[in-house]
Order: structure tokens, then C-alpha cells, then sequence
């Protein structure tokens, strides 16, 4: 029973990297075909942040009324109408229009199956299936490469990453008998919860729903939120401009640094595989402890002043950071109770949103300013604010015993 659901479940992480690097791939054809400059990108994202964020937020209430595999299956579905409809864009305006309930089914899904498996499911497969997020994300831009070498150009990629959406929603709903029970049979590695206030412990005892309030108010959940702001805003500002770094500040040649943004994909990807193996010894906070510090070694690395050898501080801070996600995703349960985890990650992942869609466009502004020289200090920044948060956070959430 866990094992058939859990392949359905690894699908489904496969999809939701899928879509993830089909704009960034794209859009130098895009752009063109719609009539729209360059820049016109930030939109895009934007609307679909924004949906992200909603839709997160809400994650906890539809969760609660319809189900996890309800609303996986629901939001796979939109996701799949979504890329289907940008397929068939002509001008920009359609291209926001889709990509709102795109944005909107990609944060119900993300917060409702990581809610899910955190109950669940052991570390390791937390680990494993982010890991299979990184071998979505990593198919679509040879999708997307495929396509723009044919006549049939870059819609046929959004049109087949579409299809392929629309058969595992069909999948997901076909499973929707495996995931109720499995909910009432529990996870199959119990968590221990720790004891943290008499706050958290009330959210747990008073009913099925923790209003965003509520849960705001948890010891140790603001320390957190900043933590995977922290995280989030790490991993897409390297993956934004580690390339252009490479370029202009370190010589590199365009199709030489052009590789390194899938270096650190491979990175957290690999990275995550392998820690599935030993994440259920090690736990979570070691996890988290360690990645953080490892991404900042990884930057102080890119900072010193090696040449082209300095990549490979890069690729360190790829490896390094592929733990932090699932094992703050895993961990939650066990932080801040069952009951408030739903609220709790859905809180989480609109933190996670807003620090990927705002921090790597600020790093752009300063750089206007300083340089792109900044970058590694940038982020070791980050890497040492999720670090002091996460280790806050510890200190809040201490077991007794």
C-alpha cells in the first residue's frame, strides 16, 4: 500500500519540476515571437509567484475539506490546462493569463504533498523525492531544446510537458483510494514531537483547522519562515546569476558558465539522492545544520581568488544545500505538531516563494551598482541568516526528556 502510493507520489514531484524551467528556457525565443522585450520575463514570474503564494496559503483549508490526493490531483490537472494554454499563446497578455492557474496549482500541490510525505514518510524518501524534482527540472530544458530545433518551436515543448501533466493527473485520480488508506493507517516511521509551549500544544487539542494566526504565533515558526526565506533566495540567486558571474567576473567563456547553472541543479539533485541513504540516521536538524554551512563554505570558496578553479566552490554549494528543503519540510511535523504541520508548510512555501521571486531581482539592482563581484558575499549572506534561524529554531524546539 505505502509502496504503490509512494511511486504515485515520486510521479508527482517528477511533474512538479517539470514545468519549473520551461520559461527560463524558452523565453530567448519567446520573448521575440510575442513581441515583448527581454525583461518582459519578470512578469511572467511574478503572476506566477503570486499564484504560488495564494495559493500556498490556502493550502491548509482545501486540505483540510478535500484531501492531499483531491487536491494534488486537482492542482496537477490546472498545472496541465495551464501549459496547455501557453502553447497556444499569441501575444503576452495570454501568456500572464495562463500563468495564473499555473502559479495556483504549483503552490497547492508543493504544500499539500509535502505536508503529506512529512506525515507519512521517512526522511529518506523526503530526500529521494526532491531529488526526483531536480530530474524534472533537469528534462525540460532538453524538452524545451528539442523543440526550438524544430518547425513546430517552442509550443510543442509546453504542449508535450502539458500532455505528460494531463496523464498523471489522470493517474492521481485513479489513485485517489490509496491515498485515504494510507492517511488512516500513519506513517511508517513515527515521528517524536517535541514539546515547545503550551501554545503549540493547544493548536494540536483544539480542532482540525490552525488558522495562519495561530500558527504564526508557534514558538519557533517565524524562525523557520526566515530560514527557508533564507534558502530559497540562496538557490535561486545562484541558479539566476552564477552564469553571468562566471562571465563577467571571472573570464569565463559563455558556454563554458553557460553549464554551470546546470552543475548546481545536478548538484542539489545528486546531493539529495545520496542523503536519503543516511538522512534517517543523521535526522533532520543535522541535515539542515549542515547544509547551511556547507553552502556557505561553497561561496566563500567562489570568493577567493582562484580563477576558473573557483567553479568548483559553486558546484560544492549545490551539493551542500540540497538537504535544507526536504529536511525542513520533513522536520516540521515534528517541530510544530501534526495538526498545525498543514498551516505551518503552507506558510513555509509562500516564505520559500517570496524569497526566490525577490532576492535574486535585488541582487540584480545592487550589482547594478557594485558589481557582480558581490555575488559570493551575497550569498554566504544567505547561507549564514539560514543558519543562525535554523539553529533558533533548534533551540526553541528542543525535546524534553
Amino acid at each position: 500500500m505505502y509502496l504503490l502510493l509512494l511511486a504515485v507520489i515520486y510521479l508527482a514531484f517528477v511533474s512538479l519540476g517539470l514545468p519549473d524551467s520551461l520559461v527560463g528556457s524558452g523565453w530567448p525565443v519567446m520573448h521575440g515571437d510575442l513581441g515583448v522585450p527581454a525583461s518582459f520575463a519578470g512578469g511572467v514570474t511574478i503572476i506566477i509567484s503570486i499564484g504560488t503564494i495564494v495559493s500556498s496559503l490556502s493550502s491548509e483549508r482545501l486540505t483540510r475539506r478535500l484531501g492531499a490526493g483531491v487536491v494534488t490531483a486537482v492542482s496537477v490537472a490546472a498545472t496541465a490546462a495551464a501549459l496547455l494554454g501557453f502553447s497556444t499563446a499569441t501575444q503576452f497578455w495570454q501568456v500572464c493569463l495562463w500563468a495564473l492557474p499555473y502559479g495556483l496549482g504549483a503552490g497547492a500541490v508543493d504544500a499539500a504533498l509535502n505536508n503529506y510525505v512529512a506525515l507519512h514518510y521517512s526522511a529518506r524518501h523526503m530526500n529521494w523525492l526532491h531529488s526526483f524534482w531536480g530530474v524534472g527540472a533537469s528534462i525540460s530544458p532538453f524538452v524545451m531544446s528539442l523543440a526550438l530545433s524544430t518547425e513546430a518551436g517552442w509550443p510543442a515543448a509546453y504542449r508535450s510537458i502539458g500532455l505528460l501533466q494531463v496523464g498523471l493527473a489522470v493517474v492521481l485520480a485513479a489513485s485517489l483510494p490509496l491515498w485515504r488508506r494510507v492517511a488512516t493507517m500513519g506513517p511508517d516511521q513515527p515521528t517524536e514531537e517535541p514539546t515547545v509551549s503550551s501554545s503549540t500544544n493547544s493548536t494540536d487539542s483544539t480542532g482540525d483547522h490552525v488558522s495562519l494566526l495561530t500558527a504564526l504565533r508557534i514558538p519557533g515558526v517565524p524562525c523557520v519562515l526566515l530560514a527557508f526565506f533564507a534558502y530559497c533566495a540562496f538557490e535561486q540567486t545562484a541558479m539566476l546569476w552564477g552564469a553571468t558571474f562566471f562571465v563577467s567576473d571571472r573570464g569565463f567563456e559563455a558556454s563554458s558558465a553557460a553549464s554551470l547553472g546546470a552543475l548546481f541543479i545536478l548538484g542539489l539533485t545528486a546531493g539529495r539522492f545520496l542523503c536519503g541513504f543516511f538522512a534517517d540516521r543523521v535526522g533532520d536538524r543535522a541535515l539542515i545544520r549542515g547544509g547551511f554551512a556547507l553552502g556557505a563554505v561553497g561561496a566563500a570558496v567562489v570568493a577567493l581568488p582562484l580563477g576558473p578553479a573557483s567553479f568548483a566552490g559553486f558546484v560544492l554549494a549545490g551539493v551542500g544545500a540540497a538537504p535544507v528543503y526536504p529536511a525542513i519540510i520533513h522536520s516540521t511535523p515534528a517541530n510544530f505538531g501534526h495538526r498545525s504541520s498543514q498551516t505551518v508548510i503552507g506558510i513555509q512555501m509562500a516564505a520559500a516563494y517570496t524569497g526566490s521571486t525577490i532576492m535574486p531581482p535585488l541582487f540584480g539592482i545592487v550589482a547594478g551598482w557594485t558589481g557582480l563581484w558581490l555575488l559570493p558575499a551575497y550569498l554566504l549572506a544567505l547561507a549564514l541568516l539560514g543558519l543562525v534561524m535554523s539553529e533558533r529554531l533548534n533551540r526553541v524546539t528542543r525535546p524534553q526528556g
